[in-house]
């Protein structure tokens, strides 16, 4: 049986973006408005957040907006309106940053750090190998450092595939970072969502079996889709893109939920 009670996908804003970065191959002139998402589980053992968005005030700050997105491979800075801001959207769901009791990151780049420093009561879930490329030299121009450097946290770092608790696991899909993880969740109504963060960006990339474009290894970026895909099939789950727009827009999205 399950402890996950509730799924939330909450809309945190949109990044322009080459298709190239998506799709490994694709036509870098065909541009894309990719939203960015982040997802609240409501369960047995306290609330659980599946990454955090970007930090909104880098983009309301002049010199900040400047420092990060300014740089060679950015087309434009993010897009953050104010009803895209995660806290508040977790405020009008009545749960505050203190309440998260627990954290999943997919890996480090900035979309899905941003708002980690706020979550200070929790346990942070993170891939080893993760961990020590951001520990690291990394070099990464999409790493914000000051997003995860943080002082007394409580880090546990997981190696391969995992289970935090019955019905919701961790999956290792090697390819788009060193350590990069999706997550398996089994909702009471709804059957198996399988959240596949930044192993594939849009439909196309399992339809295809194209890897993703910002890939440390196109191969495994495959494997990986494969591996997603045979989950699918043996429980008859569905994916839950984070970037597809064609998906995001379809979904019942907070304050609705998904049980």
């Amino acid at each position: 049986m399950s402890d996950v009670r509730r799924l939330y996908i909450l809309r945190c804003g949109y990044e322009i973006l080459p298709k190239s970065v998506s799709v490994h191959g694709a036509d870098p002139t065909v541009i894309l408005c990719e939203p960015v998402c982040a997802y609240l589980l409501d369960t047995a053992h306290g609330w659980v957040l599946f990454d955090t968005g970007a930090d909104p005030a880098r983009l309301k700050d002049p010199v900040l907006r400047q420092r990060f997105f300014s740089g060679p491979g950015w087309l434009a800075p993010p897009i953050v309106l104010p009803e895209h801001e995660l806290l508040p959207q977790l405020a009008r769901l009545g749960v505050g940053a203190d309440d998260i009791s627990a954290v999943i990151l997919s890996h480090v780049h900035y979309d899905h750090t941003g708002h980690l420093k706020y979550f200070r009561n929790a346990r942070i879930y993170i891939q080893r190998r993760e961990y020590d490329y951001a520990m690291g030299p990394h070099g990464n121009p999409a790493v914000f450092d000051d997003d995860y450097r943080l002082a007394d946290r409580e880090w546990r770092l997981v190696d391969g595939d995992w289970e935090l608790m019955p019905g919701l696991r961790g999956v290792l899909t090697l390819g788009h970072m060193p350590g990069h993880q999706s997550v398996v969740v089994e909702l009471p109504a709804s059957g198996t969502k399988i959240l596949v963060a930044d192993a594939g960006d849009l439909h196309e990339n399992f339809e295809q079996e194209r890897a993703p474009g910002e890939c440390s290894d196109p191969a495994l970026g495959i494997a990986s889709i494969r591996k997603l895909k045979a989950i699918r099939d043996a429980t008859g789950g569905e994916f839950v893109f984070m970037h597809d727009p064609d998906d995001v827009h379809s979904r019942r999205l907070a304050p609705d939920f998904y049980e």
